[in-house]
């Protein structure tokens, strides 16, 4: 009996616990994100932080932030992480999104060969180094997939009044920008990346930073959940905890020193409060 005893008070505060865990009606939140959340490892860390303490089960489809604010348009996602504030704007504004919240930022930088074949680090702009590539035909890998970080590179160019599309030395990868890295180092090219996703890479390919700093590079991402009333099989519930995770203090906390022990640097600076 003394075994037994003991026993159940072992149980006990298994089962309080258990007790204690939310238990959602509908489990599975899907996330639509962008691939440099994907691609930094950020959401290696995050995602069983979010299950473990809300019970939920995250399903993450790491697109173009473009391809996923189309799954926000569509019903097919429950919340987003992006980060294009033009393109994320027209979702708030007709409702199709709430609870729009700022959640963090790091910067672009442009990366290429180390030998700097068009001499951008003497630019002072980002415009200024997006000309002198264009001026020496020196190969540029673009996204090419109406990410966050294409349309930031388009809006660039546009600013150089530069039209590159056709051009034999601009080139689209049409993949994230993981796989877009790779492919700049193997042909030697310069590229438009995030900064946290050139550090979780970096040790993986011949790439150096040659341009950073340009306040026109300022990348910020967002936080928000689709609204329930506009598709009926959201899961609203699941969405909005995904949303609060993101700005609550502890995460916030996470996410400022995700990457310091590796990179000696943060790949994110946590803005939500």
């Amino acid at each position: 009996m003394l075994v037994f005893a003991g026993c159940a008070q072992q149980q006990a505060p298994q089962e309080e616990a258990k007790q204690n865990t939310p238990q959602p009606a509908v489990k599975d939140v899907i996330l639509a994100t962008t691939t440099s959340t994907q691609d930094s490892g950020l959401l290696d860390i995050l995602k069983p932080e979010f299950e473990k303490k809300t019970g939920y089960n995250l399903k993450i489809i790491a697109v173009g932030t473009g391809a996923a604010l189309q799954m926000g348009e569509k019903g097919e996602a429950d919340v987003l992480l992006t980060h294009a504030a033009k393109s994320e704007q027209p979702l708030v504004d007709n409702g199709v999104a709430i609870n729009y919240s700022l959640v963090m930022h790091n910067d672009f930088i442009i990366v290429g060969p180390e030998s700097d074949p068009a001499g951008i680090k003497n630019a002072k702009t980002t415009v200024e180094a997006i000309k002198m590539i264009s001026e020496k035909n020196a190969i540029f890998v673009s996204r090419g997939d109406d990410s966050g970080t294409h349309k930031k590179e388009l809006s660039l160019w546009q600013e150089a009044k530069i039209e590159p599309k056709g051009q034999t030395w601009y080139q689209e990868s049409g993949t994230g920008m993981g796989a877009t890295l790779n492919i700049a180092s193997e042909k030697q090219g310069y590229t438009l990346t995030d900064r946290a996703t050139y550090l979780a890479q970096k040790d993986n390919v011949k790439l150096a930073i040659l341009l950073q700093g340009d306040k026109s590079l300022l990348n910020i991402y967002h936080v928000m959940n689709v609204n329930p009333e506009k598709f009926d099989k959201v899961n609203a519930e699941g969405g909005k905890a995904f949303v609060d995770f993101m700005v609550a203090k502890e995460t916030q906390e996470i996410i400022a020193k995700f990457g310091q022990d590796q990179y000696g640097e943060p790949l994110f600076f946590a803005d939500a409060e």
